[in-house]
């Protein structure tokens, strides 16, 4: 009776708020609009979902979300490496807590104000075209790129962290014996390291790669290029198609289910 009344509330909010709206959602991709009223029907049709497979210009969204965050990802793995083998085992352990509350003080800033400072950033006059101009170079004028350089910034630290906390499992005594054996610090990365790292980066990847699928907030202000957010925005707003836009909605859903069952596998939810 104890643990039913402590696990009621956080229990109920799971399943009547959380995984209920999305039943709701998955609901409402179903339905249809009345091609003359705008009038919503409220019936069963694949109508929505044949117009995401059908059109290009759908296809092509979804493609461009799954590869930016995909190249998210990617992007913070290899950034965040260097940073958390430093802190967990190079940094004085008097200074670990210092560098990790480092990690974390960007997401103590307003999410808003990191994206507009990063367009104030990209604009002409900006910090990053006076650093580039004496090399001969200028901003990034791909809306692709700078939505990638921006996630990456902003997602970095739910990367750093579990790979930080993952490396600080590892047993020095298996580095040293590599080393015993021959191996140079490159192999013992490749063959020791990263293997037992692999959780840890599977669990970092989660946050990453669901974060930037479902963002439209930094593509709407960095950029004009169209993600799977953006088009369920517009739906909802401009267009006022619902049906449309959960049907649109349930494509990341989908794809994050995927990449939860691949993360599993790779020992993730160990990890976190």
């Amino acid at each position: 009776m104890r643990a039913a009344t402590l696990l009621a509330a956080p229990l109920g909010w799971l399943g009547i708020v959380y995984l209920g709206s999305l039943v709701v959602l998955l609901i409402a991709s179903f339905w249809t609009l009345d091609s003359f009223s705008g009038a919503l029907i409220k019936g069963f049709s694949l109508d929505n979902f044949k117009t995401i497979t059908e059109q290009s210009v759908y296809r092509s969204v979804v493609w461009r979300t799954v590869s930016i965050a995909t190249l998210v990802t990617i992007t913070d793995i290899v950034l965040a490496f260097p940073i958390a083998m430093y802190i967990a085992w190079i940094a004085r352990q008097r200074y670990k807590p210092l560098l990790v509350a480092a990690v974390l003080m960007p997401l103590w800033t307003s999410y808003l104000i990191k994206v507009y400072a990063w367009r104030t950033m990209f604009a002409h006059d900006g910090v990053i075209n006076w650093v580039l101009k004496p090399l001969g170079a200028t901003v990034p004028q791909s809306g692709y790129v700078r939505v990638w350089i921006v996630l990456a910034y902003l997602w970095l630290p739910y990367m750093v962290l579990p790979i930080y906390a993952g490396l600080e499992r590892i047993p020095r005594s298996l580095l040293e014996a590599s080393g015993d054996l021959g191996g140079r610090p490159w192999r013992t990365f490749r063959t020791v390291v990263l293997p037992l790292a692999m959780p840890a980066v599977a669990a970092g990847s989660i946050f990453t790669f669901s974060l930037s699928l479902g963002d439209y907030i930094t593509p709407q202000l960095v950029s004009s290029t169209q993600f799977i957010g953006n088009v369920v925005y517009a739906n909802v707003g401009i267009a006022n198609n619902l049906p449309l836009a959960a049907s649109f909605a349930t494509v990341p859903v989908v794809i994050v289910a995927l990449y939860l069952v691949l993360a599993s596998r790779a020992g993730a939810f160990e990890a976190i």
